[in-house]
C-alpha cells in the first residue's frame, strides 16, 4: 500500500487551487462540500467558479498563486501542467500537502472516488492506476448505501446515550443492526425524524424485554442477470439474516446475500417434488417471528406469477411486518434483449400476459381474442403447453404463419432465441432444444423496427440461438 487513506479535518483549514478552468473547477465541486475555507487562484474562470465567488462559497483572485499564499495552508490542488513543479517545490517548503491533477508522481495525496452520505463517506483509490475501476466501485456501493444513511446516521448519534444505557455487547450491535438495516429507515420514509425516534424507543424497549420483531421483504430478483437487479433489492439481500429463494433465482444473485445469511431453497418443480405453497407460507412468518430479516426471493416480479397474494395474505395474518420490492419480469427483460416494443402504433394497441398452465393444468384464455390479427402476448409457462397453445389459437382461426418468438434463459449467458411461426411452434422448439424457463411472444418478431406481419417472416422459421 503505498497510500495510506485518511481522512482529514478540513474545519476551518485553508485549501488552495491553482487554476479556474474546467479541471479546477471538477475538484471544486468536491471542495465546496467540505468546510474548508478555499481559495481559487487563475484567470479566465469558468461560470460556475464566478458564481461560487459571489455565493460567497470560496474566494477568486485572477493573479498566480504566490509564495506567500503558501504560508498556514493546509493543501494545494494545481489544476494545470505549466509550472506545476515549482509550485510543488513552494508548497513543500512551507509543509503543505499538494496534488498535481492526472499527474501522480507530483502528489503527496490523491482524491478518491467518494460515495458521500455525510456524515457517512467511503473512499475508493486505486492508487492512481485505474480511475476508471475506482468509478465503477463507487457506483456499486451507490447502490447499497441508502440515501437516507447520513440522516439516519446523524439521528442515530442523538440517541447513542438511550441505547448504550439499556444495551451492551451483541445485544447493542444487534438493536443498531435493526435500526440501520431497514428499521431506521422505513420510519424515516413514512414519518420523518419524529417516527424514527419512536422507532429507537421501541427497539430500546425491547432491548430491555428480550423482545425483536422480524421484517419480510418479498423482492424481485429479475430474470436473473446481477446487473437487473434494482438497487433496493441487493441492499436488502446484502443484509438479511434468511434468504427464502425460487428454484430459478440464479446463482450469481444468491452470491450477492451476506456471508452469514441461510439461503432456503424452496422452489416449485414442474411435475415433480416441490415445496407447497402453505408450507412456504408457514416458514416465512415462523423466521420473520424468530426475530429474522427475511428476503423471500422470487424470479422476475413478484407480482407477475409470483404467488404474491398468498403470501401477503399470511403475512397480515400473523402481523408480520413486509414490503414488497419489485423486479423487471423476463418479458419485458426479454424484449429488450431482442431490440422489440412489445407494443406498436398501428399493431396493437394492448399487451396481454399470460400462464400456459395453472393449477388445473394446461389454462384457459380468450383464444378468440388472441387469435385476432395484431393481437400480442408474452407467455409464462409455455414450453409444455406450446402444442395445447397453438391447437387453440389455430382452431379460434389464428393464421398459421402468425410470428412466434420464444426465446429461453432470458438475460443469462445460456440465453437461447428461437423465431418461427405459429405454425411450426412445437417443430422449431424441439429443433431448439427449448426445454428451461421460456417465455413465448405471440404476434412479435425479433426484427427492430419492422413490422410482425407475415411478408417479413423470411428467414425466421429456423431455430436461432446466440
Amino acid at each position: 500500500m503505498r497510500y495510506y487513506p485518511i481522512f482529514l479535518d478540513t474545519a476551518a483549514a485553508r485549501i488552495l487551487v491553482s487554476g479556474a478552468d474546467e479541471a479546477a473547477t471538477a475538484k471544486l465541486r468536491l471542495l465546496l462540500k467540505t468546510e474548508g475555507q478555499i481559495s481559487v487562484f487563475g484567470d479566465h474562470p469558468t461560470r460556475e467558479v464566478l458564481r461560487w465567488a459571489e455565493e460567497g462559497r470560496l474566494r477568486h483572485h485572477t493573479r498566480p498563486i504566490e509564495e506567500s499564499d503558501l504560508e498556514g495552508a493546509a493543501m494545494l490542488y494545481v489544476a494545470h501542467a505549466d509550472g506545476a513543479e515549482r509550485l510543488v517545490t513552494l508548497a513543500h517548503k512551507h509543509g503543505v500537502l499538494v496534488n498535481v491533477v492526472d499527474t501522480p508522481a507530483l502528489c503527496d495525496f490523491i482524491t478518491p472516488a467518494m460515495v458521500d452520505r455525510d456524515p457517512v463517506v467511503v473512499a475508493i483509490g486505486t492508487e492512481g492506476t485505474a480511475p476508471m475501476l475506482a468509478r465503477q466501485i463507487k457506483s456499486s456501493i451507490e447502490g447499497l448505501l441508502h440515501p437516507s444513511t447520513g440522516a439516519l446516521a446523524q439521528l442515530a448519534a442523538k440517541s447513542r446515550h438511550k441505547v448504550e444505557a439499556v444495551a451492551a455487547g451483541s445485544l447493542r450491535r444487534a438493536l443498531w443492526a435493526r435500526f440501520f438495516g431497514g428499521d431506521g429507515r422505513r420510519a424515516l420514509e413514512q414519518g420523518g425524524e419524529a417516527a424514527v425516534d419512536r422507532v429507537i424507543e421501541d427497539l430500546v424497549d425491547e432491548a430491555g424485554d428480550g423482545a425483536s420483531q422480524g421484517h419480510v421483504a418479498l423482492v424481485g430478483a429479475g430474470p436473473g442477470d446481477p446487473e437487473l437487479l434494482t438497487r433496493k433489492a441487493q441492499r436488502l439481500l446484502g443484509d438479511a439474516d434468511v434468504v427464502i429463494h425460487d428454484r430459478l433465482v440464479s446463482g450469481e444473485i444468491l452470491e450477492l446475500a451476506r456471508r452469514e445469511a441461510r439461503l432456503v431453497d424452496v422452489g416449485k418443480k414442474a411435475y415433480g417434488e416441490s415445496w407447497k405453497q402453505p408450507d412456504i407460507d408457514a416458514l416465512i412468518v415462523a423466521e420473520a417471528r424468530a426475530g429474522h430479516k427475511v428476503v423471500r426471493l422470487k424470479s422476475g416480479d413478484p407480482g407477475i406469477y409470483g404467488r404474491l397474494d398468498e403470501e401477503v395474505a399470511a403475512l397480515r395474518a400473523a402481523s408480520v411486518p413486509f414490503e414488497v420490492v419489485p423486479g423487471i419480469t423476463a418479458a419485458m427483460a426479454g424484449a429488450a434483449e431482442l431490440g422489440v416494443s412489445l407494443t406498436r402504433r398501428g399493431r396493437n394497441s394492448s399487451l396481454r400476459f399470460l400462464t400456459g398452465h395453472d393449477v388445473d393444468g394446461f389454462a384457459e384464455h380468450d383464444w378468440a381474442a388472441l387469435a385476432s390479427p395484431g393481437a400480442t402476448a408474452a407467455i409464462y409457462m409455455g414450453v409444455r403447453a406450446a402444442r395445447f397453445i397453438q391447437g387453440r389459437l389455430l382452431m379460434h382461426g389464428a393464421s398459421p404463419s402468425t410470428p412466434v418468438t420464444v426465446v429461453e434463459n432470458v438475460s443469462r449467458p445460456e440465453r437461447v432465441e428461437v423465431a418461427t411461426t405459429l405454425a411450426e411452434l412445437p417443430g422449431a422448439m424441439t429443433a431448439g432444444a427449448i426445454g428451461g424457463p421460456a417465455i413465448l411472444y405471440l404476434g412479435i418478431a425479433p426484427l427492430t423496427g419492422v413490422a410482425a406481419e407475415p411478408e417479413n417472416l423470411e428467414g425466421l422459421r429456423h431455430a436461432q440461438t446466440r
